[in-house]
């Protein structure tokens, strides 16, 4: 007896059938665990996830929708400066700059351009990083890269940029809020070089009240504690309408969904660079092993397999990671 398998209509003996039939049953109770098991995932995942509106202004996330709103980046703007900041509609955030394939590209959280045509890069860093310095002096070159058209060859054309850094820490450890940089000559330390370029970092937790505006420090203390109670005690208007953007951000359905998205691409980016990380830590030890036994050197391999410090120290010893 033939069957005829309706999906291909190829002609299969009738044991054919069964054999397929329970294959398929076996196809369907796999498929089944896979959806529980992504249902479990999903759960564990959403008991991780900071809900958004719980979230403070030094998430970036909630930063760069916050800053969509160009009424909104002026007011952070002249917080910083203690001026109004006169922007142009051109505000951006997330934006990234590519100069060529072969070259790092980077994408700035929020990038405004006043009418003086002064162009401003703020950044949200809450956590430390040892290159932070460096960065801000590439985030900073790259903006340059892109200001020139191709032809023009005075380079007084340039405009004048400010990167400004928010952090959650002390990069600097002098317990200040704001830190500002520019070029100086250190035979004549009152000798500025006025190339139009600055840089600002500033500190959450900064402990010179007396040096800065108080509007500053309201908003610096507010960026890390963005709250009802917050704004409600501050007697800045332009940190009330930021407070009152935050909450629109936060009632928001569909920025709720786009939250949600990132956040579970970051977890499998997360999971997935783990995966990674565990694959290469397994080949390191799998190839001091090989060294290790070429050399003859038993007792130093029986002592890493309890001694974790050891087997780190000859991973450096081989030069398999970095010191």
């Amino acid at each position: 007896m033939r069957y005829i398998n309706p999906m291909t209509q190829i002609v299969l003996p009738l044991s054919r059938k069964i054999r397929l039939a329970r294959s398929g049953f076996m196809y369907e109770k796999l498929r089944i665990c896979d959806k529980i098991k992504e249902g479990f995932m999903n759960h564990k995942q959403k008991q991780n996830m900071i809900p958004l509106k719980e979230l403070n202004l030094t998430n970036r996330f909630l930063f760069s929708e916050v800053m969509e709103d160009s009424r909104t980046q002026r007011d952070v703007l002249s917080i910083i400066f203690g001026r109004e900041i006169p922007l142009l509609k051109k505000s951006e955030t997330e934006k990234e700059l590519r100069l060529s394939p072969l070259i790092r590209s980077v994408r700035l959280d929020m990038f405004s351009m006043d009418e003086e045509q002064t162009i401003y890069n703020t950044e949200m860093q809450d956590q430390w990083q040892k290159d932070l310095a460096k960065r801000s002096r590439y985030y900073q070159a790259l903006m340059d890269t892109s200001l020139l058209q191709p032809g023009i060859i005075d380079y007084s054309c340039l405009n004048p940029t400010f990167f400004i850094m928010i952090m959650t820490f002390d990069l600097f450890g002098c317990r200040k809020y704001q830190y500002t940089f520019q070029a100086k000559c250190e035979e004549v330390p009152d000798l500025v070089l006025r190339d139009g370029a600055v840089r600002i970092f500033l500190n959450t937790r900064g402990e010179n009240e007396d040096e800065v505006s108080k509007e500053l420090v309201d908003f610096l203390h507010y960026v890390e504690c963005t709250t009802d109670d917050a704004a409600k005690k501050t007697e800045s208007e332009r940190i009330r309408r930021i407070h009152k953007r935050v909450c629109e951000v936060r009632a928001s359905e569909e920025i709720g969904v786009r939250y949600m998205q990132e956040w579970e691409e970051r977890y499998y980016d997360r999971m997935e660079a783990q995966e990674e990380g565990q694959k290469k830590g397994k080949e390191q030890i799998n190839e001091l092993n090989r060294r290790l036994l070429a050399e003859n050197r038993i007792e130093d391999l029986k002592r890493t397999v309890l001694d974790t410090e050891y087997q780190r120290k000859l991973l450096e010893e081989y030069g398999l990671i970095e010191v």
